[in-house]
């Protein structure tokens, strides 16, 4: 509760704009991911609507104060180095959990990049989950979540989708944003 409106009263304070609605089950996408004040903006989006979610963050953040900080904000260490087995270990929690919420940052890094991380649609398609596409937009003003859709484990296709909702989303720093692209859609061509 404390969170819902501290986040509604960062929202008003801000000028900002929520639209959409958090979904009760799914994989969240935050994008564009070019800011280090993303995974804050994020928390508000999903807090604004009394959501408590499961982010995935770098495990190298996990350290002193920060890491306590990020635990309690609903943080899961993630070894991008060794990212095989985290698709299975998501699948078997959202078949265990009713009100399933995990965010992924799939640009997997605040720099321009060429391709965006597949997992979240591995994660969604093999969870049978949808995918809600959530944003934060300094040039409107405005964030929350577009609809969900509900992967077909086409990545090309599943990815027409997502292109199409960030098109006009350029996030806090518009020169780090990467497009989004998997590299699986160049080696299905």
């Amino acid at each position: 509760m404390m969170r819902q409106r501290l986040a509604r009263l960062v929202t008003r304070v801000l000028g900002y704009r929520m639209v959409g609605t958090v979904p009760e089950r799914g994989v969240l996408v935050g994008a564009p991911h070019t800011s280090n004040w993303d995974f804050v903006t994020m928390l508000i989006v999903m807090w604004h609507e009394g959501a408590h979610p499961r982010v995935l963050v770098k495990k190298e953040l996990f350290v002193g104060p920060l890491g306590w900080l990020l635990k309690a904000f609903g943080g899961i260490p993630l070894d991008r180095k060794n990212a095989g087995g985290v698709v299975q270990t998501f699948v078997d929690e959202a078949g265990q959990n009713e009100a399933f919420r995990l965010v992924i940052a799939a640009e997997g890094t605040r720099s321009p990049g060429k391709y965006w991380k597949s997992g979240f649609l591995r994660i969604a398609h093999e969870a049978d989950l949808p995918v809600a596409l959530a944003f934060f937009e300094p040039s409107t003003k405005t964030m929350g979540f577009g609809e969900p859709f509900t992967p077909t484990g086409d990545f090309r296709a599943d990815m027409d989708v997502v292109r199409a909702f960030y098109a006009d989303k350029q996030g806090i720093k518009p020169a780090n944003r990467t497009e989004p692209r998997l590299r699986e859609e160049d080696e299905q061509s």
